[in-house]
């Protein structure tokens, strides 16, 4: 029965911590993969802290029987995982919780298992080795309304996290996206917590990315409403105190940035073909540094 299975969990940062917790109060034994050995998380909300064990393995080929296996790493990590991905087999699932959108297409190559994209709205902070500080955003988790996203969705049942199906996945996808065009690098580049988006100077960028990928989104078949950008400002906006963004986390601790990742299909960028040329988001955006300098880090 799916709430016993064991999962595997490839890329233990913070949402990789973040879903591994919400697994293990599923019900669900996690195997913790990666060089660095780990025998519990703690996952962090307004209401408290919990701790569960896991097992760490560094051996791809212990993936082989077991049935779920969550991706979490960053995108440009995905080469990096090549051994672990290729470890399952036909029938088993992988739960793509990365960034960016098209996950079925971008791993097809790499796995024989079933490929099950996973949208993460809950705003995750790592906080030490195998430990999250999470932030409930009003979303939890997005996956297809299909039979495999059905079937991965169940995992959930019984944790904290809140779970739906969107039968219009490539929408669904950019209207994720729309979130991580934004915050993302507008954080990053002010090194300021979500808070920097409610500023009027700020908001007005924000705008401006958001009204630009709508209109690459809508090109590349997604069907976003005329109000998707203030919707997703407002949301963004919302955000709880004390919100952050990958890609803040990352500048901070002065790891490769997620930008190919995280505005690859945006436009003025090869992933797409519909865009015209000099947009805001790699006009603006891209004018840092990528990766920051020790200058940026600072």
């Amino acid at each position: 029965m799916p709430e016993t299975d064991p999962v595997a969990v490839i890329g233990v940062g913070a949402v990789g911590t973040l879903l591994a917790g919400a697994l293990a109060a599923a019900g669900h034994p996690i195997l913790a993969c990666g060089r660095a050995r780990l025998t519990s998380i703690t996952v962090t909300t307004d209401t408290g802290s919990a701790s569960y064990a896991v097992t760490w393995t560094d051996q791809p080929g212990d993936l082989r029987g077991v049935r779920w296996t969550v991706l979490a790493t960053k995108i440009h990590d995905t080469a990096a995982a090549a051994g672990w991905l290729a470890a399952p087999s036909p029938g088993q699932c992988l739960l793509a919780a990365q960034n960016g959108v098209s996950h079925r297409e971008r791993l097809a190559q790499l796995t024989h298992a079933t490929v099950v994209p996973v949208l993460v709205y809950v705003n995750a902070e790592r906080t030490g080795r195998g430990c999250v500080r999470a932030r409930i955003t009003g979303r939890s988790l997005v996956l297809p309304d299909d039979a495999p996203g059905r079937s991965a969705a169940s995992l959930f049942s019984g944790s904290a996290l809140a779970v739906e199906t969107a039968a219009d996945f490539r929408t669904a996808e950019w209207e994720k996206l729309l979130s991580n065009v934004t915050a993302n690098p507008l954080t990053a580049l002010t090194g300021r917590r979500a808070e920097v988006l409610r500023e009027p100077p700020v908001a007005a960028l924000a705008m401006d990315l958001l009204r630009e990928t709508v209109a690459v989104a809508r090109a590349e078949g997604a069907s976003l409403p005329d109000d998707a950008a203030p919707d997703m400002l407002g949301w963004l906006q919302a955000l709880p105190p004390g919100a952050t963004s990958s890609m803040l986390q990352d500048r901070q601790a002065g790891h490769r940035l997620e930008h190919d990742g995280l505005l690859g299909p945006t436009p003025g960028t090869p992933a797409c073909t519909t865009c015209s040329p000099a947009p805001a988001v790699p006009a603006r955006t891209g004018s840092a540094a990528w990766p920051p300098t020790k200058a940026h880090r600072a």
